[in-house]
């Protein structure tokens, strides 16, 4: 194995593209060193990425939006108080992934990279409406988070290119998002289902939301009908309704150990209904409910 540590995005991109053999890149390592002490997975190449600057930076820019460099840690998402007031839903997301231990370490570029259906930070990532940059061997471009998944531990990512910040929208007035999750422990496991609600209110009701969905499917969805049902609405008990028959109607779980397709597919409409409401409550200025 060759262990590389680059001082740049541009560096790192021409070790991965040269690379002949299996490549991982190196953030908070939460899993690929797991798999590699399990002899699950030895790669040819590992491209350690903390060396680069601006990799562990939490930035606000002017338009009030945010940067997140890819070693950013869930805690240390949670310790940012301007970032966590701004995004309370990402921020829970974050906290959910692993023990605190893990949290200390794990990364939401890792787990958006894992391209797990069940990965708890994605689902808000894309409610957010997050952007990430992209850095490859024919340049750099920008892409929504929800198209980079395409099915269970794969990628949209072509080889050599590697996400070098992700972007999340500014907080605008009289917004808020949530991150809900079922799980059939109290901690520590991957989730059944996942929801994250985020969405705008203007004189009480909503003239925007995002809906997304984690576990009902091979990949996170942004599910455009659940956004529907609920626009235009002061999030009655109708339009909960209809967002929960929504988010029924957008699942394509599997059936595991952890939940059958029928038990995950009316969970996924329960929770969409009580994100919601945490995250309509929220953008109303109200403490959690």
């Amino acid at each position: 194995m060759n262990y590389h540590t680059p001082s740049s995005f541009s560096d790192a991109s021409t070790i991965a593209a040269k690379s002949a053999g299996q490549i991982r890149f190196l953030a908070g390592g939460t899993d690929v060193l797991v798999q590699m002490r399990s002899d699950i997975l030895t790669p040819d190449d590992l491209i350690d990425v903390k060396q680069i600057q601006g990799v562990k930076d939490i930035t606000q820019n002017n338009n009030g939006s945010w940067t997140l460099g890819i070693a950013v840690t869930g805690a240390e998402m949670s310790e940012h108080s301007e970032f966590k007031k701004a995004w309370p839903g990402l921020v829970e997301a974050a906290d959910l992934i692993g023990s605190t231990q893990i949290q200390g370490r794990a990364t939401i570029t890792g787990n958006l990279c894992n391209g797990s259906p069940a990965a708890d930070s994605v689902p808000a990532q894309i409610a957010a409406g997050a952007t990430v940059s992209i850095i490859g061997p024919t340049g750099e471009r920008i892409e929504a988070v929800e198209n980079i998944p395409i099915g269970p531990g794969k990628t949209s990512l072509k080889k050599g290119e590697l996400i070098s910040a992700i972007h999340i929208p500014a907080r605008e007035k009289h917004s808020g998002d949530a991150y809900l999750r079922f799980i059939p422990r109290t901690e520590m496991d991957i989730a059944v289902v996942g929801c994250a609600v985020n969405l705008r209110l203007e004189n009480d009701s909503i003239v925007e939301a995002r809906v997304a969905l984690g576990a009902v499917a091979p990949k996170v969805l942004l599910v455009e009908q659940c956004s529907q049902a609920i626009l235009g609405t002061k999030l009655d008990e109708e339009a909960l309704s209809n967002l929960s028959a929504a988010a029924e109607n957008a699942c394509n779980p599997i059936s595991d150990k952890r939940g059958t397709k029928d038990f995950r597919t009316n969970v996924a409409g329960v929770l969409a209904a009580r994100t919601a409401k945490i995250a309509y409550n929220r953008a109303q200025g109200k403490n959690d409910e």
